[in-house]
């Protein structure tokens, strides 16, 4: 098997088998293909998308590429809800309290800020002397003692993935449905949750600017989820302005919890009790939204 033929094959819009998928990132993990080559081959997938069996087998190949988490001591039902990023999203901050209410448990790897919104992982730091588990052993006592263990990624997490969007980020592919798609879920796949909640931002101040794609994403990503039986629901929301009014690691904080006093603006609480209401029902406590 070629590297060479592989591209030739995705270039002219023939299906890939998994074994074709299979050879070729497991080589370029090992560092046997060089960039220059996979560069082109997301360029191909870029321009001609993948047929929903060579995104399955893309996606599984990067969760299954490091560490797969499952949490065999948490007695919760475990919800991860994800957001796309937008300017003023505490969301999981204020999720964090009201989950544990409802006996929801949230044990879930979060990132750092991307372009110019921060990250879950900022946002807490901003905490004078907060400290995150640094353990798996750790997450699992802390979502059994308050329900939620929040923990930045490790370099064993879907290390392929970072491989690759190490590329895309300078080959232009980086918009491409299929590969954002393909990245979100192996994350989400590689650490077990019996629900996937996934806040799709849309809007001037999002990765998505119109509905349409942003539809292609979220459908894209349910199919992903059903494909490994795995329980996703997509959210479209708003992101043409800041989600509520505070924006900066400490002032998101102080609205998120601000907001679990019944004080937070209008489109911030009804987002969080929306995502609340939708994690009820994947668990089954409760029939409808409403």
């Amino acid at each position: 098997m070629r590297a060479v033929d592989i591209i030739q094959k995705k270039r002219d819009r023939i299906e890939l088998t998994s074994e074709e998928m299979s050879f070729f990132l497991n080589e370029y993990l090992a560092n046997r293909i060089p960039d220059y080559q996979v560069s082109s081959f997301l360029m191909a997938v870029y321009f001609n998308g993948m047929s929903k069996q060579e995104l399955k087998t893309f996606t599984e190949l990067m969760m299954n590429s490091g560490e797969v988490i499952k949490f065999d001591g948490i007695k919760k039902f475990l919800i991860d809800k994800h957001s796309t990023g937008g300017v003023g999203d505490k969301t999981t901050i204020a999720l964090a309290g009201l989950f544990a209410a409802f006996d929801i448990g949230t044990a879930k790897l979060s990132g750092r800020g991307l372009g110019h919104t921060g990250g879950t992982i900022d946002k807490f730091e901003a905490i004078p002397g907060f400290v995150f588990p640094e353990t798996r052993d750790e997450l699992v006592n802390m979502v059994n003692k308050v329900g939620t263990g929040i923990m930045g990624y490790s370099d064993t997490i879907v290390p392929l993935d970072k491989k690759l969007y190490s590329l895309r980020d300078v080959t232009a592919t980086v918009s491409s449905i299929p590969l954002i798609a393909s990245s979100i879920m192996s994350k989400k796949l590689a650490v077990y949750a019996d629900g996937i909640i996934l806040d799709v931002k849309v809007g001037s101040g999002a990765f998505m600017k119109n509905l349409d794609t942003a539809r292609e994403l979220a459908k894209t990503m349910i199919d992903i989820g059903d494909s490994f039986d795995r329980k996703v629901v997509t959210l479209l929301t708003d992101m043409d302005q800041p989600l509520g009014f505070a924006v900066g690691n400490s002032n998101e904080i102080i609205e998120a919890i601000e907001t679990l006093k019944g004080r937070g603006p209008k489109d911030f609480t009804e987002l969080v009790e929306t995502i609340v209401a939708v994690a009820l029902q994947i668990k089954g406590d409760v029939k409808t939204l409403e």
